[in-house]
């Protein structure tokens, strides 16, 4: 269930004021950490790439969430699934220029509800409103490369909801996308807080996504989780969601750089606040 060789990375905001959250990585730092990727030759695959290596893990051993290891990419081959969650306006800005300048492509989890709006759901984290992408936005850079999914409708924690209100959240969201951008764009779904549980993977499964992400801590289990409020955990034994390595704005170039090479050795370790460990991925 924890393939090596499969990086994912995770970002929020980026550049735009400053955050009372832990989520803003600077212009300045984002563009050093690509860079550095890019000089040591590390390549992003798309959300389609990501996914196939899923197709053919699942093949192989017959059933969904068991062990994998082929054929997923070696270690060596340096590639990375690099994602964002929300949906910033200033990504448009800062983020896609800098990766379309460096031949990068990401995929960006859409909080439907409120594309083209302001955070309202998110002030207690940022200070002040904020933008997020339009669609206009979106569809120009979906047009250049970019992939984007689902971070639901209204960035509900999707474990503290009953059945009703989680299928709409899910289903509301998948349909916004797939009638603005297509049917790939409702393939996946990052679950806000990284907060899953088997009824919520059921349910995301029901609603017709393929993918699902979930978000990491220090103890190497998914953040969030548990069936109830506060509950504690990722998800138990459903193989169908990705841990995502969150670099943060304090890191140096050294520590972000040397983290990404060990993304996948099956350690948890923390240097200059840069997480990292094995992908987690699977098939809803």
């Amino acid at each position: 269930m924890s393939p090596r060789g499969t990086q994912v990375l995770c970002y929020h905001l980026v550049g735009g004021p400053l955050a009372l959250g832990v989520t803003r990585v600077s212009c300045r730092a984002f563009g050093r950490q690509m860079r550095a990727l890019a000089r040591t030759g590390w390549r992003t695959m798309t959300l389609d790439e990501f996914a196939g290596y899923s197709d053919g893990a699942e093949s192989r051993s017959g059933s969904v969430g068991a062990q994998h290891a082929a054929p997923l990419p070696a270690a060596r081959d340096r590639v990375f699934l690099l994602t964002f969650d929300d949906g910033y306006a200033s990504l448009a800005d800062y983020a896609y220029p800098l990766l379309a300048d460096l031949g990068y492509t990401a995929t960006t989890f859409l909080v439907t509800d409120y594309v083209g709006r302001m955070n309202t759901w998110d002030l207690r984290y940022t200070w002040r409103p904020l933008p997020h992408l339009d669609w206009r936005a979106i569809e120009t850079w979906q047009g250049r490369g970019l992939d984007f999914g689902s971070h639901t409708a209204s960035h509900a924690r999707l474990t503290w909801l009953d059945d009703r209100r989680a299928e709409d959240e899910l289903a509301r969201s998948r349909a916004a996308l797939v009638a603005r951008l297509g049917g790939t764009a409702g393939r996946a779904i990052a679950y806000p807080f990284g907060a899953t549980d088997a009824r919520v993977e059921r349910l995301a499964r029901a609603a017709g996504y393929e993918l699902g992400f979930g978000g990491v801590r220090g103890d190497g289990r998914g953040r969030g989780g548990g069936g109830g409020r506060g509950g504690g955990g990722g998800a138990e034994g459903g193989g169908h969601w990705a841990c995502r390595a969150s670099p943060y704005t304090r890191g140096t170039v050294g520590a972000f750089r040397s983290a990404c090479a060990t993304i996948g050795s099956g350690r948890w370790e923390r240097s200059s606040r840069t997480w990292r460990t094995d992908a987690r991925w699977g098939r809803l």
